[in-house]
């Protein structure tokens, strides 16, 4: 099944920061109440989840966005995709293949398009389950779904589909494998098929401009995968850069690149200021270019990630995660606040409980635009040259992401020089 409808924004993502016109998101839904303290951490959560404000938190969010672009929704395209028959029987035999119930598939054929894409987000119920058994869910639910960015990148004119480096987050590849080939017509790549020990995560990919990438290395996305990247991007681009940062294995604050480093505009971006001093946990982790020439591959090592990107022509001016406040940076850190979204060049979209992050936005030109202001139609994002819409959020962060995390862009317009 290939969408060719007219409708359907084709993928098109040059940079991090062209005006957006068409974002993938997913509600936090019944799914993050299926998990309790017993299996948080299987999940990759430090702490659970509370739905009731989760709901308000991300209505702020997804409010302005949809103010700002076209809005499509993990579940109501996967149940478009899922009508397809031939579609429907491979994610279902997949999706029970990685979680040990295959027994579960001809029961699951025989449900609804609907009901079926709910149940491979929300999980399938163990028949006869009872508290004395912890493994209460025989197709687990995808507790991780809400961070639409992790499993897909839009890289140009494809998605590459992310080898998840834990097992809780594998089947969030087959939907979004589904969604990007069936419903956008969108080609795919995959590290894993050329390694199957490669790993690729899409908080660690940033695309700079037309012929470079950002790619962080820590525990998500490792070297393997990196040299695919090389490989995939020579072979088609012919000339390459690749922009590598290492990040440290913990603590868990630091598991991407958007987690301390986000472009704000072509000539600002959002740092935690650490990473750019080398020090603390980022003592010793190197920034490498890698500069792809056809079949000739170079590797030259920088003092931090701004001077990488000044040797390939961006001289960028850092805006601190946190402000100049040592403390004050590495709390904020922790919430996500160097995490930010751009809707254009200058519009960003980010939590307004970073304090700090947001006085340095102010102090560097940028209006302090409330969520509730734009969602209630008081304020016009389209009236500020520069500006960060920001929301309010206390339990949205304790599930380790922030605004980029929670959003995969599908267009955005070409940068003009």
């Amino acid at each position: 099944m290939t969408n060719i409808n007219k409708e359907i924004p084709r993928v098109c993502v040059g940079s991090e920061i062209g005006r957006l016109r068409a974002v993938l998101l997913h509600r936090p839904g019944v799914e993050i109440t299926r998990m309790t303290p017993q299996n948080a951490s299987e999940a990759l959560y430090s702490d659970i989840l509370n739905k009731d404000i989760v709901d308000g938190e991300y209505d702020g969010f997804r409010g302005v966005l949809e103010k700002w672009t076209r809005v499509f929704y993990v579940e109501e395209v996967l149940a478009e995709v899922l009508k397809d028959d031939s579609v429907k029987k491979q994610l279902v035999e997949e999706s029970c293949r990685l979680d040990g119930c295959a027994g579960l598939v001809p029961e699951l054929m025989d449900h609804s398009a609907t009901q079926l894409a709910k149940e491979l987000i929300e999980g399938v119920e163990r028949k006869g389950w009872t508290p004395e058994n912890d493994d209460r869910y025989v197709l687990k639910p995808l507790y991780n779904l809400f961070f639409t960015r992790d499993a897909s990148s839009s890289v140009y004119d494809r998605v590459l589909i992310n080898s998840m480096s834990f097992p809780v987050r594998r089947r969030e590849i087959l939907i979004y494998q589904a969604i990007f080939e069936n419903y956008f017509g969108c080609e795919t790549f995959n590290a894993e098929k050329n390694d199957p020990s490669a790993r690729t995560e899409g908080g660690d990919v940033q695309i700079a401009r037309q012929n470079m990438l950002c790619i962080g290395e820590g525990i998500r996305t490792n070297r393997k995968g990196i040299e695919f990247m090389a490989r995939e991007m020579g072979e088609r681009y012919g000339k390459f850069n690749i922009l590598v940062q290492q990040l440290p294995h913990s603590p868990e604050s630091f598991i991407h690149l958007d987690m301390v480093f986000t472009f704000l505009s072509r000539n600002e971006c959002m740092v935690f200021e650490p990473m750019l001093r080398k020090t603390g946990v980022f003592s010793g982790m190197e920034t490498t270019l890698i500069t792809i020439d056809g079949s000739k591959v170079s590797y030259t090592n920088y003092d931090n990630i701004l001077e990488g990107l000044k040797a390939t022509g961006w001289d960028m001016k850092p805006v601190l995660c946190g402000g100049s406040d040592a403390w004050t940076q590495q709390r904020e850190q922790w919430h996500s606040g160097a995490n930010f979204f751009a809707l254009g060049e200058g519009k960003v979209l980010g939590y307004s409980r970073n304090r700090g992050t947001i006085e340095s936005l102010d102090k560097a030109g940028f209006a302090i635009l409330k969520s509730a202001d734009i969602c209630s139609g008081k304020v016009d994002m389209n009236s500020y040259e520069k500006f960060v819409a920001a929301f309010d959020a206390c339990e949205l962060p304790r599930g380790g992401g922030g605004a980029r995390c929670m959003t995969m862009p599908v267009n955005r317009d070409e940068l003009k020089a």
